[in-house]
């Protein structure tokens, strides 16, 4: 019961404020020459201009060409109702005023033409539409050249070997690899291999290495 009162109530005030509107502007109308059924057409044309205003706001969304011309009709409106109030003498207008009011016809069918005709703006012209590009792919660009340090990070490092643990080599051990090798050099007239002089001394192979070490 209340909502619909508060709607009723609504609508009465919207009816009385369009009554007095459109009563303004036939009285503004007709002091400016325009007698007979022509003044009672100048409110029905700036209010239906201001309903086709906003009616073209409401359902195609904000546009320059529709606030536009709901400003002028509903600067149209609001001068009626100002003038009306005492600040011209409506018994002899202004010069303006009939300029204004002769004028107002054209202005409106050019509004109402353009509101009506033009198309409304589509949804790829107010938000275009960004396609998202692959998740984890990037388009290919033939003339882009790695940089060395991607490179560098790309390649896998080689492996670092392990450090051969020393082995103690007795001092005596030691001399006698130099007797076998100095012999072997005399016989062979080459350097005696790792292998040789692990089987002339019959040692193991780390030890071997460690002798032929320091006898290189």
């Amino acid at each position: 019961m209340t909502s619909k009162l508060r709607v009723d109530a609504v609508l009465v005030q919207a009816l009385i404020a369009g009554a007095l509107s459109f009563a303004h502007l036939h009285d503004l109308a007709a002091a400016a020459g325009q007698t007979g059924w022509k003044a009672w057409a100048y409110p029905v044309s700036v209010d239906l201009l201001l309903v086709a205003a906003w009616r073209r706001l409401r359902s195609d969304g904000s546009s320059r060409l529709a606030w536009c011309w709901f400003l002028v009709s509903l600067f149209a409106s609001l001068g009626a109702n100002v003038a009306t109030a005492g600040f011209l003498d409506l018994a002899y207008p202004p010069g303006w005023l009939r300029f204004g009011i002769a004028g107002w016809p054209a202005v409106a069918f050019l509004g109402g033409t353009l509101l009506a005709h033009s198309p409304a703006p589509t949804v790829s012209e107010t938000h275009p539409v960004v396609e998202p590009e692959p998740i984890g792919e990037t388009p290919a660009d033939p003339e882009r050249v790695p940089e060395p340090d991607a490179v560098a990070e790309l390649e896998p490092t080689p492996p670092v070997p392990a450090p051969v643990p020393a082995v103690p080599v007795p001092a005596a051990l030691v001399e006698h690899a130099r007797k076998l090798a100095a012999d072997h050099r005399a016989r062979t007239g080459h350097a005696i291999d790792t292998d040789t002089l692990r089987a002339r001394l019959g040692v193991p192979a780390p030890m071997a290495h460690a002798i032929a070490a320091q006898l290189a």
